[in-house]
């Protein structure tokens, strides 16, 4: 019985030990609040792998967080500014929609490139399929001679 009561404590004590920080930031509007919460989840934490600054744990975007807030309340930034200053300071990858440029053309031409060759492989299979199903004409004096060597 104290094992199991020792299981329980140190289950329990894990998962407040594991619990994450909740940021608490003063809005002075509903609005501020809202287009904080949306500029949150549109950009992804520099440190995690696709996650979203709203969804992270990671110093960095808690950092990002506190960021977007100041850039809302103080500074009084629109969010295009917001998206410029943080695509400015940590780049595109911090964008999930990344710009069609220079450095961004492999992300936005390769799927196309992908769907293409498929689609190529794809006909090539179903040409290739239909060569091999073509119907063979024989007359019916082949076949029973066929069938009578069979037998």
């Amino acid at each position: 019985m104290k094992f199991a009561a020792v299981v329980f404590f140190w289950c329990v004590a894990g998962t407040a030990w594991s619990a994450g920080q909740v940021d608490v930031y003063h809005f002075d509007t509903p609005e501020q609040r809202k287009r904080y919460n949306t500029l949150i989840e549109e950009f992804r934490c520099p440190k995690c792998l696709n996650i979203n600054i709203a969804g992270s744990d990671a110093p960095i975007a808690k950092d990002l967080r506190a960021t977007v807030h100041r850039l809302i309340v103080q500074r009084g930034f629109s969010d295009q500014e917001i998206r410029d200053f943080l695509q400015a300071r940590y780049g595109d990858f911090v964008l999930y929609n990344p710009p069609f440029n220079a450095r961004t053309y492999l992300v936005w031409v390769i799927p196309f490139l992908l769907l293409f060759v498929g689609l190529i492989v794809l006909i090539g299979l179903l040409l290739r399929q239909r060569r091999k199903a073509s119907p063979v004409n024989l007359d019916v004096d082949a076949l029973e001679k066929l069938l009578d060597e069979k037998t």
